[in-house]
């Protein structure tokens, strides 16, 4: 065979998978239709995270006489902003091409199917066609926001996230149809910029797959920076009028923007693969179906990233990347999801790891719980970012940590501990006993866990 591993799919499951794969000396090849790093890379994570740094800075400039610093009346320059977000991304883009090379991996610019169990077949970008031959083949093709048409999508007036990441002009009011994490994320960003926000969410609460009282506490400081939101509805109707977009929800009620953006889900590129000529199994949603060593029915063909449907987020899809590979290569390595952080980079920021109150009561769990507000803490005080909490969730019978959540300033950073306290089946008990250094926003984390038995020092 040509190659030991070929990859379709350049993304942050494909390129890790890759780079992996070459280090441990497969002869590798990697098929990529746009630029590598996939979505996250170039239309969800870093793009994203480019704005929201932009919207901090500016958030800090906005507040800077509380700190003692005169800074009337910033203004926004948006093209500067957003030629920022590009040249991050660029640069992040030519690193896996470095790495590529570094690694000796052949990259095939274009379109790859399956035409058979070890042959791929690419129609590449220059309008040519190459078979690529390969002992084990790797899917990892990633998912595109949903265009709902019944919604009104056309890319300019009624967009998704793709398109917001390529606005020219801030709009003066946005609706966002879908209260998840891409909805809130965007809320904040232009929230910040000026615009005038509504979020309709066919949920009783946004963002309802965290810990309950994360939901309550960000839908409570939505409302505070003004952001309108609207839960337990659904959209009837998406009217154009000459100057707005106009959504009417099934109360009657109308709501008016100039731009409406869809966030309500996902789509599993997974047609024009050749899956179904070659028998491989897939699920309800068109997910590609995969065992713990992310094997599909057919064993030298492997799956990885968001068309596995399992959990749809960057980290998850390199986790799978490697123990793919892993196992190709005659490692034994399973996938185990229960540890996963999920990172929400909204303002202010949200993280949790573990199971919620919510699973906890449904699986019949008795749980001891332990919460620290940010506002006690010293270095929060100073840095004058106090919104927010962390809170622990302890086995009442053994004292292990089951979940950790937090809402607060660098709550994203702050998780990684968290994670490592669960995989490793640590107790609150241990995790107080932590010395933690002072001042520092990691503190929180101490005094929750204190918390947990009532000992918190600050509280």
């Amino acid at each position: 065979m040509a190659y030991n591993i070929a990859i379709i799919g350049g993304g942050p499951g494909g390129y890790v998978a890759a780079i992996r794969a070459a280090q441990l000396g497969a002869k590798v090849a990697v098929v990529e239709k746009a630029d590598l790093g996939g979505t996250c890379l170039n239309w969800g994570c870093i793009p994203t995270k480019a704005l929201v740094a932009g919207t901090e800075t500016l958030h800090m400039v906005k507040k800077s006489e509380e700190f003692g610093i005169s800074a009337d009346n910033p203004t926004v320059n948006f093209a500067a902003m957003m030629e920022r977000k590009n040249q991050v991304v660029q640069r992040l883009v030519k690193g896996i091409n470095y790495l590529f090379k570094k690694n000796k991996i052949v990259l095939y610019e274009g379109i790859g199917m399956l035409a058979s169990v070890n042959r791929i077949e690419v129609m590449k970008n220059d309008g040519t066609a190459e078979k690529i031959e390969a002992e084990n083949i790797i899917i990892a093709t990633g998912s595109e926001p949903a265009l709902i048409t019944s919604l009104g999508y056309d890319g300019d007036r009624v967009i998704t996230s793709n398109e917001a990441l390529s606005l020219t002009e801030i709009p003066r009011s946005l609706l966002i149809i879908g209260g998840g994490v891409i909805g809130c994320e965007f809320a904040c960003i232009f929230a910040e910029l000026g615009c005038d926000i509504t979020i309709v969410d066919v949920m009783p609460a946004i963002l309802p797959g965290i810990e309950e009282e994360a939901s309550k506490l960000m839908q409570s400081l939505f409302k505070r920076r003004k952001i309108k939101v609207i839960t337990s509805a659904k959209i009837a109707e998406v009217r154009k009028d000459s100057g707005s977009v106009t959504a009417v929800l099934d109360s009657g009620e109308e709501l008016a923007a100039e731009k409406v953006l869809i966030s309500i889900g996902r789509t599993f590129n997974t047609e024009g693969l050749g899956l179904r000529e070659l028998g491989i199994e897939q699920g309800p949603k068109n997910e590609i179906t995969v065992n713990s060593r992310m094997q599909t029915n057919i064993p030298n063909i492997y799956a990885i990233g968001d068309i596995t449907n399992k959990i749809q987020l960057a980290h998850v899809a390199s986790a799978q990347g490697i123990t793919a590979v892993e196992n190709i290569m005659g490692r034994q390595k399973e996938m185990n999801y229960d540890v996963v952080p999920n990172c929400i980079f909204t303002a202010p920021e949200i993280a949790g790891v573990g199971i919620t109150s919510r699973q906890a009561r449904e699986q019949g769990i008795n749980i001891s719980s332990g919460k620290f507000p940010f506002m006690a803490l010293g270095k929060a005080q100073a840095s004058g970012k106090t919104d927010g909490f962390v809170k622990i969730l302890a086995d009442v019978k053994t004292d292990r940590i089951l979940g950790v959540h937090i809402v607060g300033p660098h709550a994203t950073d702050l998780i990684a501990e968290a994670a490592l306290a669960v995989r490793l089946g640590a107790t609150s008990e241990q995790l107080a006993e932590t010395i933690h250094a002072h001042p520092t926003l990691a503190e929180a984390m101490m005094e929750a866990a204190e918390a947990v038995h009532g000992k918190s020092i600050h509280t």
